[in-house]
């Protein structure tokens, strides 16, 4: 168990490094989620190949697998949405909302009572996002696609949890991001005729970035996620993330000076999100 709460910390350091690569790169949204897609399919083939990994299921397995795949496509598209239309710090903070989703979900999905430790906590995590709220208007849309952002990521979690106990975690990776390629490339030509983007296809300074991102921070970062999956819940290993800010908001404040973008009510609905998962953190540590 402490094995795999190591494991998830270095998940969370990883998952911090997204919202600077999401700034980093030049393409909008929708681009940037595909290319971070198809690349990570592209890491995953020769990953299953080089290691041996048996990856033969039946078409109807292939299928359920892809098709969580789309709701990870919807969050990293919303996400990053949310990032450009504000800032970094506005975007990470608002994925802290996945808990709180998470245990709204989970025991409706799985048929389940609620737990009355894991909403309060959740509320304390929807009041530090609701100060944040109310600190600068002209970040109100990033803020609104970072909280839909959060709802898909709750439910990739809840889903995912279930995938992990019966599959490989490499193989329900590959088969999800196979999904969301295929997903998001249907629906880009849409998309792209209502946000047209300036080109299609990244420079080298992007495409660097991407291999990175999708190595590190989505192939190595979610075979962790779903490793973890297997040893400690989903609403834990959610609100653990909500750690994801801290790293984010020390390079955004390090490499973009976000800092004086921000005022005093956000600071405290910051101390409010991190406040909900000291006190996880001591419930999981007393169980």
């Amino acid at each position: 168990m402490k094995k795999s709460y190591v494991v998830l910390h270095l998940a969370v350091i990883l998952a911090g490094f997204t919202g600077v690569f999401g700034k980093l790169i030049s393409l909008n949204e929708g681009l940037l989620v595909w290319y971070r897609l198809f690349f990570s399919f592209i890491w995953l083939f020769f990953i299953l190949r080089l290691f041996k990994i048996d990856n033969r299921l039946a078409h109807r397995e292939k299928f359920n697998l892809a098709k969580v795949g789309l709701l990870i496509t919807l969050h990293w598209v919303l996400f990053y949405a949310s990032i450009k239309y504000s800032n970094i710090s506005i975007g990470v903070v608002c994925f802290c909302l996945t808990s709180f989703f998470t245990a709204i979900f989970s025991p409706l999905i799985n048929k389940k009572g609620f737990a009355v430790s894991e909403l309060l906590m959740s509320m304390l995590t929807l009041l530090g996002i609701g100060l944040i709220f109310h600190f600068d208007r002209s970040y109100h849309a990033g803020i609104i696609l970072g909280v839909i952002s959060s709802a898909f990521g709750a439910l990739y979690t809840v889903y995912n949890e279930r995938l992990v106990h019966h599959y490989d975690s490499k193989v329900i990776n590959y088969y999800q991001m196979l999904g969301g390629t295929i997903g998001l490339g249907l629906l880009l030509p849409l998309y792209l005729h209502f946000y047209p983007a300036v080109s299609l296809i990244p420079g080298m300074k992007d495409t660097i970035y991407l291999l990175l991102l999708s190595l590190f921070c989505t192939v190595g970062l979610y075979v962790m996620f779903a490793e973890v999956l297997k040893k400690i819940p989903a609403f834990t290993v959610n609100l653990s993330f909500n750690l994801e800010p801290v790293y984010a908001i020390i390079m955004a404040f390090l490499f973009f000076g976000e800092g004086k973008d921000v005022n005093f009510s956000f600071y405290v609905g910051l101390i409010l999100v991190m406040a909900s998962v000291v006190l996880q953190s001591i419930i999981s540590v007393r169980k």
